[in-house]
């Protein structure tokens, strides 16, 4: 059931079906690559796991380095039901020229979990991820690929973790939540007041 949730209300603000990006438009200088994420609430701290995760890496870092997270904003909260400070924090680019989705790297491929901290792409299908990202509080072992589960079962695209700011993470979780939402799946998860992401830098 919780599965099934997430899945439904992470893809509402995933882009559509597209042709998906097949590779990084050039290859990772490092293995890890580490940002600052600088929100209207504090600095959160990333390090990006290139070597791991190099598609989804490549397609984040290309908002980043196009300006497209400056100005973006951090708007869901989502709390699991048995549990209200676990959950995860979704956020996105501010919109502007399309970027090609980018190919699915499920995490039976990457060897990347859903832990606490771990930053994944949120999706619709599985390779129609754009800037949309999102955050876990606390494990989440069912945003996992899971082959032997029926359906969709590939999964998110983990690709790093936050490192420094979680404190911060935790905080936007429980702010206080609007009942409107555009997906119904999202009722009482959208942020009453979106966290404004000042700017995503290297390093």
């Amino acid at each position: 059931m919780i599965r099934r949730t997430v899945l439904t209300g992470l893809a509402a603000t995933a882009a559509t079906p597209a042709l998906a990006q097949t590779a990084p438009a050039q290859p990772a200088a490092a293995e890890i690559v580490r940002l600052t994420m600088t929100t209207a609430e504090g600095p959160l701290v990333l390090e990006l796991a290139a070597d791991k995760a190099p598609l989804t890496v490549a397609n984040f870092l290309k908002y980043v380095d196009a300006g497209r997270y400056n100005g973006g904003e951090i708007y869901r909260g989502m709390a699991v039901s048995s549990n209200p400070l676990m959950g995860l924090v979704q956020g996105g680019a501010k919109p502007g020229k399309a970027i090609a989705p980018v190919a699915h790297e499920p995490t039976s491929q990457t060897g990347l979990k859903h832990v606490d901290g771990t930053v994944s792409l949120a999706r619709y299908a599985p390779g129609t991820g754009t800037s949309d990202f999102f955050i876990c509080v606390g494990d989440a072992p069912y945003l996992d690929a899971n082959p032997a589960a029926t359906g969709d079962n590939a999964g998110f695209a983990a690709f790093g973790q936050v490192t420094q700011g979680m404190d911060i993470v935790k905080r936007i979780l429980v702010m206080p939540k609007s009942q409107k939402a555009d997906n119904p799946a999202m009722v009482g998860q959208m942020l009453e007041t979106y966290v404004k992401i000042l700017s995503v830098k290297r390093g």
